[in-house]
């Protein structure tokens, strides 16, 4: 039976061959279904494990941090629509990029988001292995990164497949706990502070501790709140009048994520107080939860924060190794080693122990906000390209009559120089390590292609 696979944020889709109609995905999404798809991928605590980093790092400017996010992500969603609407059977960043600039410019795309598929295990296992240590402490975090790594990967060698209701399932769960948390808060604030503890300016501007570069930083960082939002554009093919709902649906689901993250750090950082000196920074939210609600609120958090990355590390690394299985059958990697399938358990049995390997070194290598940053350095060079795909396709290219100023130009600029501002700003070991393996993907695509006198390799995860 035949599938497709989307791979946002470690989310696996595999979309079985009932969808299809002579050949065709039928239009039968709604805009809603588009909009709480996208809320599933990106899933409504996706800030809560970056709070403490982001706090530290911008001085308890967290909220401001998300809100820059959410304008960058919002006009870049823009972009996203508009090429959707272009190109309605595609959808990623690498096809948008390929077909708006250059086949060329679409493989440092893909190979950009290549590395970001292959980070999202490790960062996975990094959380799930410091809730775990917050919750049931007692083994050191090299033996729950191993155990964690050898979990998924076991249930990944027999073929066991994720799915979309299972991620479903879990959107509602942590929405179970996360509201219930911010009545809790509020609660909480108005009991030990008053109405001065719930309605204050402190978080969005504190004079005292602002400064504009620790709050760039601190955005590059927090930016990866909205990973995932892309998804949506990969259903094109399947939802009712594309042109409008694809556009109107990506920009609603960063402008909930935004606001929704935003009230969940406003009120952490308002029950936590003096946020710039955390001793537990990763799982700080944690400790806000059991102010307010105890450790029953303390262990429900921690438990679905542990299941989302266990369930995305899951279906990350079933991505990722299908991904290279696809690269490998088509000639683009050895074929041998990367293009081997499991004849009993039909699995790419060396990608999936070669992630395990990869997530394993990489949890005791890298830390959590590391790793948020390397994604950061792929996803954002990506989104910078699809931006000025955008402007190149409806603006330099369209009839001078055609042509909208505001439309066709100053917004998908406006997206592509937030981007680039976010991505600038990342931290320099991020940038060594991004330059490093984007230097690596230029000099595979000069030789592969003999100096670039031939079609670059497809990033096309139906390979999978």
């Amino acid at each position: 039976m035949g599938f497709r696979i989307h791979l946002r944020k470690g989310l696996l889709y595999l979309e079985q061959e009932h969808w299809m109609q002579e050949g065709h995905l039928r239009r039968v999404l709604t805009l809603w279904d588009l909009i709480v798809y996208g809320i599933v991928l990106i899933m409504p605590i996706a800030a809560v494990p970056l709070y403490g980093l982001v706090e530290v790092q911008s001085g308890g400017h967290a909220v401001p941090a998300l809100l820059i996010g959410m304008v960058a992500m919002t006009l870049t969603a823009y972009s996203y629509g508009k090429m959707a609407s272009k190109y309605p059977a595609a959808g990623s960043a690498y096809t948008f990029v390929s077909q708006g600039l250059n086949p060329h410019a679409g493989f440092i795309a893909g190979w950009a988001m290549l590395v970001d598929y292959l980070l999202v295990p490790i960062a996975c296992v990094i959380y799930a292995a410091l809730a775990i240590e917050r919750v049931a402490p007692g083994l050191p975090h090299w033996a729950w990164c191993l155990l964690l790594v050898t979990a998924i990967t076991g249930v990944n060698l027999i073929g066991v497949r994720s799915t979309a209701s299972a991620n479903l399932a879990l959107m509602i769960s942590a929405l179970v706990v996360i509201v219930p948390f911010m009545g809790l808060a509020i609660h909480w604030l108005l009991v030990h502070q008053g109405w001065p503890g719930v309605l204050s300016t402190a978080p969005l501007y504190n004079p005292a501790t602002f400064h504009w570069k620790s709050l760039a930083g601190a955005t590059a960082l927090a930016a990866l709140t909205y990973g995932g939002f892309d998804g949506v554009s990969t259903l094109s093919e399947e939802v009712e009048n594309p042109r409008r709902n694809i556009m109107l649906a990506t920009i609603i689901v960063c402008v909930f994520t935004g606001l929704f993250s935003s009230m969940q750090v406003y009120l952490a950082q308002r029950v936590q107080g003096d946020v710039t000196h955390l001793f537990n920074v990763e799982t700080a939210f944690m400790d806000v939860a059991r102010m307010v609600g105890g450790k029953y609120l303390f262990s429900a958090l921690g438990a679905i924060l542990i299941a989302s990355c266990l369930g995305s590390g899951l279906t990350a690394q079933a991505g990722v190794s299908r991904l290279l299985y696809g690269m490998g059958r088509a000639g683009a990697l050895p074929r041998t080693f990367f293009g081997h399938l499991s004849a009993r358990f039909s699995v790419p049995t060396w990608n999936l122990l070669l992630t395990a390997v990869l997530a394993f070194l990489g949890s005791l290598w890298l830390s959590y906000e590391r790793v948020a940053e390397l994604i950061n350095f792929g996803a954002f060079l990506a989104f910078m390209g699809v931006n000025a795909a955008a402007i190149k396709t409806f603006y330099l290219q369209a009839a001078k009559d055609q042509r909208r100023v505001l439309a066709d130009l100053l917004l998908p600029l406006g997206g592509l120089l937030f981007c680039f501002g976010i991505w600038c700003n990342l931290s320099t070991g991020a940038k060594v390590m991004g330059f490093t393996w984007l230097s690596a993907g230029i000099v595979y695509d000069i030789v592969r292609t003999r100096i670039l006198r031939r079609a670059p390799v497809p990033f096309d995860q139906e390979n999978g």
